[in-house]
């Protein structure tokens, strides 16, 4: 272990044990390592780095007593940057309606659209009623996860495993699996 993550993993620990100080050190100590790890992976964003930077501050803040002592301070810490960094190329993740997707095919000569929606209706048939409607809410109407759930009734956590298992099973059958 460096003399680094020593230090962390100490200020981490006196902070979990109530000593504000420690905490604060830590959360200055972990500015510069973040902002070092969102440079290397998103070019040209400056606020939206200070953004992430805060928004990781602020979960390692809330969520330190999911620490485990017996793992390093900086393994934790990039695992909640790796899921700061996720969410926020979802966000910005642009969505295109399925009628400009199938509009640019027919421009571009590949098929009809009438073809390539009864073909994706083929496809989602073949699917549960819940995973089907949870790929065409999230993937099609471009709804998020928490919209879709509300719109269908279901919790979040059920409308994700639905679009995973139903896509997997779309990709198998393509495949011939």
């Amino acid at each position: 272990m460096t003399a680094r993550e020593e230090q962390l993993e100490a200020w981490m620990i006196a902070g979990l044990d109530g000593d504000a100080a420690a905490q604060t050190a830590l959360l200055s100590a972990l500015v510069p390592m973040l902002r070092g790890f969102y440079r290397r992976r998103i070019a040209g964003a400056g606020e939206d780095i200070e953004d992430l930077i805060q928004e990781t501050l602020i979960a390692v803040h809330t969520r330190r007593s999911t620490y485990d002592r017996d793992r390093p301070v900086t393994a934790w810490l990039y695992a909640i940057a790796r899921h700061r960094l996720i969410d926020y190329v979802r966000a910005r993740k642009p969505v295109v309606p399925l009628e400009a997707v199938l509009s640019n095919l027919v421009d571009d000569g590949f098929e009809d659209a009438a073809t390539a929606g009864a073909d994706l209706d083929r496809m989602l048939a073949m699917l549960p009623t819940k995973q089907a409607r949870a790929i065409r809410q999230t993937r099609l109407e471009g709804l998020s996860v928490p919209e879709a759930a509300t719109a269908s009734g279901l919790g979040e956590s059920d409308v994700k495993v639905s679009v995973h298992r139903g896509l997997k099973t779309l990709a198998a059958r393509i495949l011939g699996s």
